[in-house]
């Protein structure tokens, strides 16, 4: 092979190129051009107009209004009738009435004051204390302005009349065989950062027989909850005609953010289930509010926010 060194490596040297230039294509990446070569031109990446947001605001030429409660509103025992001004000019009310065929007559709105044009105002309206039980329909809300007056439906999404009117009537009915409240006493074990309270509600029977109120369980609160379980399972039975019974809850704190004792309107006011002869109900019953200042200093307390 050597003495043809002429032939051999020539043959030998071309097929060593060959095999060069097949790495160098097998080793460039994709979309890349290869060594010496000139790169292929890129196809243009097509781009879309953005999504026109919608829009939030009430709807032109007209007048709107629905119903909302926060947790404050419920703690105050109102919610309010928001009403959406989409026309030209400001609206200024001298009055606004709701009516609602579940409650006996008109509510009127508070704080009155001007609705600028293309936005929305919010009006309190307090809950009547004996609505009619067992009715049904839809509110609508009567607005003086200018010197008229315009009716306008009320959507009412979240139920706010619905769910008030039922736990309200349920409360009046428990009243016929009990009532729940909580006692104002407080008591705390280990005071300071690991203490645990107990809280007592208080099931009173009315002396009428015949009834039968089974107390299934306590929810807590966004600032207080059952020591080590999700809610309080007291499954207690009342009936009518007995004695008084005490149902003991210890409690610790559900959070230590202090916006938490700061904003929630529903700190010191716990959600009951129970059973009224066989029917099921929920009952909203907040502690007095000497109570309510003694658990609420014993949270911060454990929480450490009040050093």
């Amino acid at each position: 092979m050597v003495r043809r060194g002429g032939r051999v490596w020539r043959g030998g040297l071309l097929a060593l190129c060959a095999l060069l230039s097949a790495c160098a294509s097998e080793s460039s990446q994709p979309g890349q051009a290869a060594p010496g070569t000139s790169p292929s031109p890129t196809r243009s990446i097509r781009t879309y107009s953005p999504i026109p947001q919608p829009d939030l605001g009430p709807p032109a030429r007209r007048l709107v209004a629905d119903l909302r409660q926060s947790s404050r509103d419920a703690a105050l025992g109102r919610f309010q009738v928001w009403i959406g001004n989409g026309l030209a000019r400001p609206v200024d009310p001298s009055a606004i009435d709701y009516r609602d065929p579940r409650f006996r007559a008109g509510i009127p709105a508070e704080r009155l004051r001007a609705i600028p044009a293309d936005s929305e105002r919010g009006y309190p309206l307090a809950q009547p204390a004996r609505p009619v039980c067992g009715s049904r329909g839809a509110g609508h809300v009567t607005v003086t302005y200018a010197g008229r007056t315009t009716r306008i439906p009320v959507e009412d999404e979240a139920d706010v009349v619905a769910r008030y009117v039922g736990s309200r009537c349920f409360q009046l009915a428990l009243g016929e065989a009990a009532t729940l409240a909580f006692d104002a006493q407080v008591e705390v074990d280990r005071p300071g950062r690991d203490g645990v309270a107990t809280i007592t509600l208080v099931a009173t029977p009315s002396g009428r027989p015949g009834h039968r109120i089974l107390v299934e369980t306590v929810s807590g609160t966004p600032v207080l909850t059952p020591d080590r379980q999700p809610v309080w399972t007291p499954g207690l039975l009342v009936r009518s005609e007995d004695a008084p019974v005490r149902i003991e809850l210890p409690v610790v704190p559900a959070r230590c953010d202090p916006h938490a004792f700061m904003e929630s309107g529903g700190a010191t006011a716990f959600r009951v289930k129970l059973r009224l002869d066989g029917k099921p109900g929920e009952l909203l019953v907040r502690m007095p509010a000497a109570g309510a200042s003694r658990v609420l200093d014993y949270a911060r307390d454990a929480c450490g926010l009040g050093e």
